[in-house]
């Protein structure tokens, strides 16, 4: 019978810390929907630096470098409490550009269009810090991506 009692105390325990989890979780990105946005974007933009639809491509340094920039970006984002829970390999439908260096452009306008979004309007100190980290790893992931455009 006592285990039962002690058995119930720490799933209500359990059930409350997740609620808890799920509504900070949430009211962090209610606040700051440019970030899930930009988690979107940077997904689609990985996917353009890491597909390929032929199967002798071989990618280079700066190709992956690029993608270790990204998945930085979107650590940041997650870390900040900012996560749509989503697969780093779960974005939205991107078009199939057959040549690499249509992809790696697509991917650096991408990159644009996240840093103009975050940087709309930053007065929040709690996204500010974010912010500048996140910009950081993008501004990295566009020299990879233009010098992978170059060397091929």
């Amino acid at each position: 019978m006592k285990k039962n009692g002690i058995y119930r105390k720490v799933m209500f325990a359990l059930t409350i810390a997740v609620m808890m989890v799920s509504v900070m979780t949430a009211r962090a990105a209610s606040q700051h929907p440019e970030y899930l946005t930009a988690l979107a974007d940077l997904r689609a933009a990985r996917w353009l630096i890491d597909h390929h639809p032929s199967i002798t491509w071989v990618q280079s340094t700066d190709e992956a470098n690029a993608i270790k920039a990204i998945d930085a970006a979107i650590e940041e984002i997650n870390k900040a409490g900012i996560d749509d829970g989503k697969d780093i390999d779960d974005h939205a439908k991107v078009q199939e550009i057959p040549d690499r260096g249509g992809r790696l452009r697509r991917a650096i306008e991408l990159f644009k269009q996240i840093q103009q979004r975050i940087n709309e309007k930053e007065d929040d100190s709690f996204a500010h810090g974010l912010r500048g980290r996140i910009v950081q790893h993008i501004d990295l992931a566009i020299r990879f991506t233009n010098k992978a455009i170059l060397t091929r």
